[in-house]
């Protein structure tokens, strides 16, 4: 189960989210443990029946309006009702003036409680993507992820099979390193997996026979990148005479990567092979199919519209008796 702890967050969001703290770090070791955010705004009427208190709590110009709006007594009353329950942390928006009784009770509950002048719009945009990132689904794979042409290859297969060495090549060749050895995938909206290296090998490969290879300091700047959405699995396999393997390109594969399908290809491997080239045309071929352009399936439909006129031209010559 994800948790972030109410330090962690301010200081990896308080520039972003133009944060101050406006209570003491009581309440730094609280955790954060949902993704979504909520406005207690039914809480501070009365309303606390499905009251979502686990999560960050936003107040923006229409809780801080309606607190204005009721008397000293009744205000404090909606405070108490909300700071009752084990709340993680508030945030005030609109630079709200903050009443004195919901600074009295958070120091008094060992609540953060942020100011920031963000409207709640931009702030629950900014802090959705933040939480987004920290919640999301997330697992590491063995492989090399390489940006080619500006598609997300992702290449698997046994250890020593080559992996980083074709990297190394496709880098060489104007494409850029994203991880080696070790991609750590997650899985954000609308089914997108995003890869990234591991903080310590970041943009390094090890190459059989040499070693330890720095791919930033080398190559440069432009032949790295910090992450890179996976779209492609270029899965490399030693050749096996006995395997019947795809020729035509008209049978889709895929593979699952944390319930996220992306497609697969299966490319066997023998010395002398010029890999390479072949996932830069695996990639050109994925951008073609993003733009609804299917070689194997135009070529497959000329194929039998071929056959057909010619059956239908011999069919003809068949019975033509003159």
């Amino acid at each position: 189960m994800t948790e972030v702890p109410i330090r962690q967050f301010y200081q990896e969001c308080k520039k972003r989210l133009k944060l101050k703290l406006l209570t003491g770090q009581e309440g730094f070791d609280k955790l954060i443990t949902q993704q979504e955010i909520h406005r207690p705004g039914l809480a501070l009427s009365g309303f606390v029946d499905i009251f979502t208190y686990e999560r960050i709590q936003v107040l923006g110009n229409t809780e801080m309006a309606y607190l204005r709006s009721i008397s000293d007594e009744e205000r404090k009353r909606a405070i108490k009702r909300v700071m009752d329950f084990e709340i993680p942390c508030l945030i005030v928006t609109n630079n709200n003036n903050i009443p004195d009784e919901l600074l009295s009770l958070s120091r008094a509950r060992k609540i953060a409680l942020f100011k920031t002048p963000l409207s709640t719009t931009e702030l629950v945009r900014f802090l959705s993507d933040y939480l987004d990132q920290k919640f999301a689904p997330s697992t590491t794979i063995h492989g090399t992820l390489v940006d080619v042409y500006g598609i997300g290859v992702l290449l698997t297969g046994r250890s020593g099979i080559g992996k980083s060495e074709i990297a190394l090549d496709l880098v060489e060749r104007g494409h850029r390193l994203v991880a080696d050895d070790v991609v750590t995938i997650t899985s954000r909206a609308n089914e997108v997996l995003i890869g990234t290296g591991n903080e310590v090998v970041r943009h390094h490969l090890e190459i059989r026979g040499l070693g330890i290879v720095d791919v930033g300091s080398i190559f440069g700047i432009r032949a790295i990148r910090l992450q890179k959405r996976i779209e492609v699995e270029v899965q490399l396999e030693d050749w096996d005479n006995s395997e019947d393997y795809e020729r035509l390109g008209l049978q889709e594969n895929y593979t699952k990567i944390l319930d996220v399908e992306i497609p697969l290809v299966r490319l066997p491997i023998f010395p002398g092979k010029n890999i390479s080239v072949i996932v830069e045309t695996i990639a050109l071929n994925q951008i073609l199919k993003i733009f609804g352009i299917h070689t194997a399936e135009e070529f497959n439909a000329r194929l039998l519209e071929r056959i057909k006129k010619k059956k239908i031209a011999k069919e003809y010559l068949e019975h033509d008796f003159e």
